[in-house]
């Protein structure tokens, strides 16, 4: 055994990499499409930074793309890219389309005006989507690079390949919502307290929001009852700490779900939806886990960050549930404890 472990110490690399530590790392540079969301194959992208000192420009170019996923029926795609330096959401570059290719070259560049000493705490963001001339154009994946200074100094252009990964919306472009959950089994009390937001997306010709955030208990598609808070005017980062509050048996907390709608108030036309998340026992990700935890945890507020996502058609076009409906439901099916609920949620 002894030997075994003198062996295994004296070993290359390619041995270390078993390590979950090391694995980790490799991970990120380069197994990124194959190891999560899905496992989906997205492909690669090859780009180059350079920072141009005089002018306090980052220089970005796309260089090419490989192996890119088919999204239309004839086998190929309609790729382009688009390039934000976030946080900032502002200004955001896009490349040219190119027709009918899995594997085409951009050789484009683009110029973000930032100071030298700011770049750390920025973060390059592209994704890369296929181009449809009759419908919505649809998501292939995305590269984030948290860190700008990975290959290089950026004083010499540095060529860098990443996988893209698998993502079917820019939830990064929308920004996070952060909220606690508390649940009392015993009263049949739900508690969401909406701590605060940061980095949204900026819908006013300002460059600036103003958010309000739209807490709704569904069951079947329905909205039952929806409580929102305070608008916050012209910012990005709000802080609210509101608490809204829905009654709830614990008998039907998994048939019941929360969404949540971050929304730019709009004086004169219609409030925009920023971005929503959704929590419950049927939702997915995060949304499942924190619902989850807090029913582990009753009693207690456990807060988390959660992802702002575009919203998907059935959300936007949840109906209410009236009065009539509820108080027929109840009437008619008094066994079913979900029954009960609509009944106290609603009155």
């Amino acid at each position: 055994h002894q030997t075994s472990s003198t062996v295994m110490r004296n070993q290359p690399t390619s041995i270390g990499r078993i390590k979950p530590e090391l694995y980790k790392q490799m991970t990120t540079e380069n197994d990124e499409s194959g190891n999560s969301k899905g496992g989906k194959n997205c492909g690669k992208i090859n780009f180059s930074l350079r920072y141009d000192y005089e002018n306090e420009m980052l220089l970005v170019k796309i260089l090419k793309a490989f192996d890119l996923p088919a999204k239309d029926l004839c086998g190929s795609s309609d790729p382009y890219v688009k390039i934000y330096l976030l946080p900032d959401r502002k200004q955001k570059f896009q490349t040219r389309v190119h027709r009918k290719t899995l594997n085409p070259t951009f050789d484009e560049s683009f110029q973000f005006p930032v100071p030298y000493d700011e770049l750390p705490v920025r973060k390059l963001h592209l994704t890369v989507f296929d181009f449809d001339r009759f419908s919505r154009h649809d998501m292939i994946g995305e590269v984030i690079l948290d860190n700008l200074f990975e290959a290089s100094d950026l004083s010499r252009e540095t060529s860098i390949w990443k996988d893209i990964q698998y993502a079917t919306s820019e939830s990064v472009d929308l920004g996070e919502i952060m909220f606690s959950l508390c649940y009392l089994p015993t009263a049949g009390r739900l508690t969401l307290t909406v701590i605060k937001c940061r980095n949204l997306k900026a819908m006013d010709i300002t460059g600036y929001s103003d958010p309000y955030v739209k807490v709704s208990l569904i069951c079947d598609g329905r909205r039952l009852k929806k409580k929102k808070t305070t608008t916050k005017k012209n910012t990005l980062n709000p802080t609210y700490n509101e608490a809204v509050i829905f009654d709830i048996p614990p008998e039907s907390m998994d048939q019941v779900s929360l969404h949540i709608s971050v929304m730019d108030y709009d004086l004169v036309g219609h409030n925009e939806i920023i971005g929503v998340c959704r929590l419950g026992s049927g939702a997915e990700g995060l949304g499942r886990d924190h619902w989850n935890e807090m029913l582990a945890y009753p009693r207690k507020p456990i807060a988390h960050w959660h992802p702002l996502l575009e919203p998907k058609k059935s959300e936007k076009e949840v109906s209410n549930l009236t009065p009539a409906h509820v108080h027929t439901n109840v009437r008619g099916r008094y066994n079913n404890p979900l029954n009960l609920c609509l009944y106290r949620t609603k009155n």
